[in-house]
């Protein structure tokens, strides 16, 4: 055997290590090696558009804002969740990936309450783009009359399969008003 040959048969019993690697060779630890530290992408998502709107067909004032709601009226909270769009987010997308906007509306004032609602559904296939929805009458959710801060926390995961997992990411976006006034003001 040749010099050269020992010397590779005793990096080989001792293993890699830098500094002993004959001249004129890489240093691999293996000839057949390759690493890729990240194959499939990162996942990321934006929380955007978070509004508030009232529904009823019927204000006390046709100019008032569709921030002010009668406590016996409808109401709409919603929020937007934005996906990148890489290798791994398009699986996730696929498996069915459970998101769910807990909607916190902190009442200013002793009158007007914490009040905590939710939306929530399963993500799908090649859909990058969601508009989560809370919709119902304020008085069923606990709105008094009063001023209400409004902010949303994004739950991302876990995938509604077998394959079930832990959550993935959180959000959170904020700072929208609503004003609950008593209803038959009209």
């Amino acid at each position: 055997m040749s010099n050269e040959m020992d010397a590779m048969a005793a990096i080989a019993k001792q293993g890699f290590r830098p500094g002993n690697v004959p001249a004129g060779q890489t240093a691999e630890v293996k000839d057949t090696e390759t690493r890729s530290r990240s194959i499939v992408g990162q996942v990321t998502f934006d929380l955007t558009d978070l509004e508030v709107r009232g529904l009823g067909s019927n204000p006390a004032d046709p100019s008032n804002s569709p921030f002010i709601v009668a406590e016996d009226e409808e109401y709409e909270l919603s929020v937007n969740v934005t996906f990148n769009r890489s290798p791994l987010t398009e699986l996730l997308m696929c498996l069915g990936t459970r998101i769910i906007i807990d909607f916190g509306l902190e009442g200013y004032g002793r009158k007007a309450p914490e009040v905590d609602v939710q939306a929530t559904l399963v993500t799908r296939k090649g859909q990058y783009d969601y508009h989560l929805v809370h919709r119902a009458v304020a008085r069923r959710d606990g709105l008094k009359p009063g001023l209400y801060e409004i902010g949303a926390v994004a739950t991302v995961g876990p995938v509604e399969n077998e394959c079930t997992t832990k959550i993935w990411g959180h959000g959170y976006i904020k700072e929208v008003l609503l004003e609950v006034y008593p209803a038959n003001q009209d």
